[in-house]
């Protein structure tokens, strides 16, 4: 399997997990769960990292995915864990994911048959 295909499955992978962990949850029942709280965080970080892994011309060809804001996050993360806004990722996961994730989907596709 191409690189970029498993890149593609672990963002898809870390983006629905991101998800499933924010759904039903607000900031101080997050900040109250160490292991969801965490799990969230290291989620992100797969996905951003994945996402700044994959080949510049795949990111070109394809503008219509936010391939630059996973890898901010991830960065954020990584660099500033201690001061992370915990609404601020509930939203990213409830709001922009799950159209990430249909993008990608079609993407890993069209890669798939090509």
């Amino acid at each position: 399997m191409r690189r970029e295909l498993l890149l593609l499955e672990e963002m898809i992978d870390a983006a629905e997990q991101a998800h499933l962990l924010a759904v039903d949850q607000t900031p101080e029942s997050l900040a109250g769960d160490r292991q969801r709280r965490d799990a969230l965080m290291w989620n992100f970080t797969v996905l951003g990292e994945a996402a700044a892994q994959l080949p510049s011309d795949l990111k070109d060809d394809h503008p219509e995915v936010p391939w630059q804001q996973p890898s901010r996050l991830r960065n954020r993360i990584v660099h500033g864990y201690w001061s992370i806004d915990l609404d601020i990722l509930i939203t990213t996961a409830n709001e922009q994911l799950p159209a990430m994730v249909d993008q990608l989907r079609a993407l890993q596709t069209a890669l798939d048959q090509g």
